[in-house]
């Protein structure tokens, strides 16, 4: 964003006017209308820089996602009932991946066990104490050479593994063993989903593909968009209600009729001077509640499209990549210069816009950027690419503390029951 934006962003600001419909940024000389759960607290003063109402306080029912696998499907990890001063670390290490900072690698969890891969393609499942269970690697001597990416999903005795030089495998999950392993035309760059009898992957060529769990075999695919340009972002999916809806390289949304491959609808999401631009496109995860579908991307961007139709519901000027999250009535994500942002999820309208990177030096914030966050009971926890984790105070949105994890990115934060974990490049860390 360049200097004129910012003096009109200010302009705006100081005048009381809102920057779109949709923003409605109020001033202390109009009533906010908070629902049940909020404590006004704005004070009559400026706003700093491009903090916005940072004076309110929010105070959240004690509403927890419980269905996890509900929110697995949709996306959202909501609220956890999660607090801790993460004071101890222990570390799952393995050899470092050849590239591991241009990809988005998740780590797979059977019950307390903690399942990962490293360099070659080899996956490895650990115990809650770090201690190894099973070692596999299904890779040629050629495949190993290509230094292969995964990604991974399971349900109670399958894992599916597809990976960015076009294979797809499934492993049992208790012992590690190879059920059955398959090639595509293209290499893979999504999230993978198990629903049901079936598992959803895209690949590179913009295609959704869905697979039978069982064998393997191709049921149906789609084809979004003929085109080369390669998400700068792991593509994302939701499904709900035996319907799965899912984003490409250049940000159209599609839904589809799972038990059919029928398409319900397509939105382009993105003007014909945006497709000029399309390599630098980074879009967030797709999150759902369920209504409407929510995400944003790096081209100050943030959408709202309803499920069922297919249109618009709201959209708002906000910078922001990572997964945002969405509880009760309430938005959250982070921008790409770290400022936390929570709006209205049904009209858009922004309530609070608090700096998080405040505790870092000038000189160095250009440089930083969010890699994803968590929401715990009274907590934020947000990782970055220089490698820290932030502590922030989710009534206040000010950043408590910062923890040095790396020097480098670490993934966004996922907590599982008492612990906190993310990755980097040679280690799962845990922490308490």
């Amino acid at each position: 964003m360049n200097k004129k934006i910012y003096l009109f962003i200010i302009f705006f600001l100081i005048s009381g006017c809102s920057l779109n419909k949709n923003s409605e940024f109020w001033t202390s000389s109009k009533k906010i209308v908070l629902e049940k759960g909020f404590d006004e607290v704005l004070k009559d003063k400026d706003v700093i820089k491009k903090e916005f109402n940072s004076n309110i306080k929010l105070k959240l029912k004690k509403v927890f996602n419980v269905n996890s696998n509900k929110s697995l499907l949709l996306n959202n990890p909501g609220r956890s009932n999660f607090d801790s001063e993460l004071k101890k670390i222990s570390k799952y290490k393995f050899s470092k991946i050849n590239n591991y900072h241009q990809y988005e690698p998740e780590i797979l969890f059977n019950e307390n066990r903690v399942i990962f891969f490293e360099n070659k393609g080899t996956i490895l499942q650990f115990d809650e104490n770090s201690k190894l269970i099973w070692k596999k690697n299904y890779y040629t001597k050629t495949e190993k050479k290509l230094n292969p990416i995964l990604q991974f999903a399971n349900n109670d005795k399958y894992m599916v593994i597809a990976d960015n030089i076009a294979k797809i495998y499934l492993l049992d999950l208790k012992s590690g063993n190879l059920v059955w392993s398959k090639y595509n035309i293209a290499p893979f760059n999504s999230q993978i989903k198990i629903y049901k009898d079936k598992f959803f992957v895209i690949d590179f060529s913009n295609t959704l593909r869905c697979y039978s769990l069982k064998d393997g075999n191709e049921l149906w695919n789609i084809k979004t968009e003929n085109a080369l340009i390669r998400s700068q972002k792991k593509l994302s999916m939701v499904i709900y209600q035996d319907k799965i809806y899912f984003n490409n390289s250049i940000g159209d949304i599609t839904a589809v009729d799972i038990n059919i491959g029928d398409i319900l609808w397509q939105l382009p999401t993105q003007s014909s001077e945006i497709y000029g631009s399309a390599f630098s496109l980074e879009t967030s995860e797709i999150v759902s509640d369920g209504k409407s579908l929510f995400f944003s991307n790096n081209k100050n961007e943030f959408f709202s499209v309803d499920m069922k139709s297919g249109n618009f519901r709201w959209k708002n000027n906000i910078n922001a990549n990572v997964r945002p999250i969405t509880i009760d009535k309430l938005l959250f994500t982070v921008s790409i210069d770290g400022y936390l942002i929570i709006l209205e999820k049904d009209t858009g309208n922004i309530i609070r816009i608090t700096d998080v990177f405040d505790k870092f030096k000038l000189k160095k914030r250009p440089k930083i950027n969010p890699t994803g966050f968590i929401i715990g009971s009274n907590k934020i926890y947000l990782s970055t690419n220089n490698g820290r984790l932030l502590i922030i105070d989710l009534s206040d949105g000010r950043t408590e503390s910062v923890l040095k994890i790396d020097n480098e990115k670490i993934s966004s934060p996922l907590i599982i029951e008492k612990s906190l974990f993310v990755t980097k490049d040679n280690s799962v860390i845990k922490l308490n």
